[in-house]
């Protein structure tokens, strides 16, 4: 019962089909199968989850329910890279059920007869996620014993295993009945013919094929009867013609018919993944840098290189808003020569909200879905020093927006100022493109081109922003799309961007030509399809209150940030930087680790960074695995070192290349029903 991708569209629910199921709104199905039916459901902030519930005739057997329990068992276990994360159980349930994830995207096999073999990197981007998922799974004591095309997904994002419905734990615990063989003919282990037993070594073989027929389009043993496919996989060589030559031999290692002679799931990943860096040699890190670490790197590696084509993807039925702003906040943005290696000229930094934050530093006024939520901005924007020369001009890193665009002026053209009204669906359809020679066409060419290079940051090229104009309604939009598959935490980077670019890029008009310039609002679509007659409105605001969201003068990292720095970033220097800082911060921590009464600590302490290009931050989390960081004091004392780390590879950066922006950085600690403390924010002294 693998039904979880998007190839698999949510059917109207059945008669007797439950409303709800644990915490989830049951909007339709996925599929069935032979264990029970798959439903689509969404959690109470929206999130998209596979909830399959056994059928009863099977939930009424000892034996099945057994095997249930001990699947859910398994698939809690199970965590890690390019695997389908499972949410919540209840296998002692009257209709036993668990809930994961779900992953849009096709299956292999649709996607192989839809498109083709994969190809370049994004084929050994493949092979890398999913030796990576299949050494996931062997680290946490089980084997997956069902690798194969139908079990892979691929999203847009990477490569996903799912399905621990026969899954085997190494201590010998069966999920099925004795004497079963289990796994479908092409994709099971010459060992486990002969004797019916798993081990991760057939895991590994399996792997080895189905990388084999994702570079190919073939099965490696070919199809046909079950018998005449178990005899090529015993006796006969696998068909890898046109594997390209340094992966095939990898997968050599991994086809060997003796299990002892194959190479581990964990050493599969590593191989890959440097054939992987070979094909990416622009992200590889400089000699002076210093080699990332393979934890560091990989994820990086796979999310740069991995393309493949969009899928339809239609929206579920939305539930009701939550009752507080999630990964919605701060809109900073670095629009300029820094993002991207592109240089504007003029280029300005602006920052605004989805939700208003008080002078406690709550914030207020956001929703996700629903309503749409401001993007009304006030403050001061704080630039940066140019940066080697203090003294020097010309960084467009100096630039600033007007705080105040109209202050002074008696009869501005923008007449619409504190209007608190909302542009409306046919105000948004009546827009125009901007007439060519137009100050109308300059703003929409500066808008465009710092969104598209704040987006390729995160590897959104595929996001094209259109940008119109209603002069009646004296509002620019910015609309994005059509990629209707599109995980929301980029769909929030796109909103949160696309409002900080207009923002900056109105006032700055505002202030050089307030009697003739007649635009200072401004509001953020999304299309899921090109032809669709609506969009989504993603928010809305001004560029008269200033374009700034500090409280007190001080900028403080979110969740809308840390969900955009979650986000893998595409840049090698990025990655090289972000690599280098966690390395710095962790020795600063052991160096002091006695002084503080600490322990050491190691990258197994889940210690991440990434960026976020609308704020212009470095962020630092961990969700703490091992209970190094419980109390306040401990949690301060890392924010101590985070700053010291980070802000020197920072400030390296910032004074050597003219085109790096991040010079801010937050810690966040925990996870788990707390969620994540934001622990300290702060800006590096330059």
């Amino acid at each position: 019962m693998t039904t979880n991708g998007s190839d698999a569209r949510v059917r109207p629910a059945r008669p007797g089909d439950p409303e709800r199921i644990g915490p989830y709104r049951i909007t339709g199905r996925l599929g069935s199968g032979g264990m029970g039916t798959v439903h689509a459901g969404l959690d109470p902030s929206g999130l998209r989850v596979a909830v399959k519930v056994i059928h009863a005739a099977q939930a009424e057997d000892p034996e099945w329910r057994a095997r249930f329990r001990r699947e859910v068992q398994l698939s809690a276990r199970v965590q890690g890279p390019c695997l389908i994360p499972l949410l919540a159980a209840d296998p002692e349930a009257a209709a036993p059920w668990l809930a994961t994830a779900y992953a849009p995207g096709l299956t292999l096999d649709r996607h192989l007869a839809e498109h083709g073999p994969l190809t370049g990197g994004t084929l050994y981007a493949f092979a890398t996620g999913t030796a990576r998922a299949l050494a996931a799974v062997h680290a946490a004591g089980v084997v997956h014993r069902d690798v194969k095309p139908q079990n892979v997904i691929l999203t847009a994002s990477g490569p996903r295993v799912l399905d621990f419905g026969i899954a085997h734990a190494t201590d010998g615990t069966s999920v099925t009945r004795t004497g079963m063989m289990t796994g479908t003919p092409g994709w099971i282990s010459p060992e486990h013919y002969r004797t019916g037993s798993p081990g991760p070594a057939g895991d590994v073989f399996a792997w080895g094929a189905l990388v084999g027929y994702a570079a190919t389009g073939r099965p490696p043993f070919g199809t046909g009867n079950a018998d005449v496919v178990a005899y090529r996989v015993l006796s006969g060589e696998p068909d890898l013609d046109g594997v390209p030559g340094e992966l095939r031999a990898v997968l050599d290692r991994a086809l060997a018919k003796d299990p002892g002679g194959r190479m581990s799931a964990e050493a599969a990943a590593e191989e890959s993944a440097r054939l992987l860096a070979a094909q990416a040699t622009q992200v590889l890190p400089t000699p002076a840098a210093g080699a990332p670490t393979a934890v560091a790197v990989t994820d990086r590696l796979v999310a740069a290189e991995w393309r493949v084509p969009p899928v339809a993807d239609p929206a579920w039925p939305a539930p009701p808003a939550p009752p507080r702003s999630v990964r919605k906040g701060v809109l900073l943005a670095a629009l300029g020569a820094a993002v991207a290696g592109a240089a504007f000229a003029g280029s300005l930094y602006v920052q605004g909200t989805f939700g208003t934050k008080g002078e406690d530093g709550k914030r207020d006024g956001g929703t996700v879905g629903g309503s749409t939520p401001s993007l009304s901005t006030a403050g001061p924007v704080e630039g940066g020093q140019a940066d080697s020369d203090p003294a020097s001009d010309g960084d467009p890193r100096d630039a600033r927006v007007p705080r105040d665009p109209l202050a002074g002026v008696a009869d501005p053209a923008y007449t619409r100022a504190g209007d608190e009204s909302r542009p409306s669906p046919d105000e948004w359809r009546a827009g125009a493109s901007a007439a060519p020679g137009s100050g109308e066409e300059a703003a929409e060419r500066a808008i465009r081109e710092r969104l598209r290079a704040v987006l390729a940051t995160k590897g959104l090229d595929a996001v094209e922003p259109v940008v119109s104009f209603n002069r009646r309604a004296q509002t620019v939009m910015v609309t994005g799309g059509p990629v209707s598959q599109l995980p929301d935490e980029q769909r929030n980077l796109f909103a949160r961007a696309a409002g900080a670019t207009a923002c900056a890029t109105l006032a700055q008009r505002l202030a050089d030509a307030p009697d003739a310039w007649p635009y200072g609002r401004f509001a953020v679509y999304w299309k899921d399809a090109e032809a669709a007659p609506e969009a989504e409105t993603l928010g809305y605001g001004e560029a008269t209150g200033g374009c700034s969201d500090e409280v007190a003068g001080q900028w403080h990292g979110d969740e809308a940030g840390l969900a955009a720095a979650e986000i893998p970033s595409t840049p090698p220097k990025e990655v090289q930087v972000a690599d280098a800082a966690v390395k710095d911060l962790i020795a600063a921590w052991n160096a002091r680790a006695d002084d503080f009464g600490d322990e050491p600590i190691s990258t197994t302490d889940g210690i991440s960074l990434g960026f976020d290009p609308v704020e212009n931050a470095a962020y630092v989390w961990t969700d703490d695995p091992y209970a190094r960081f419980p109390g306040r004091a401990q949690r301060s004392n890392l924010a101590g070192v985070v700053e010291q780390g980070v802000c020197g590879r920072l400030l390296d950066a910032y004074t050597s290349d003219r085109n790096w922006t991040y010079i801010r950085w937050t810690l966040a600690v925990g996870g788990g029903e707390g969620g994540r403390e934001f622990v300290r924010s702060g800006t590096c002294a330059r």
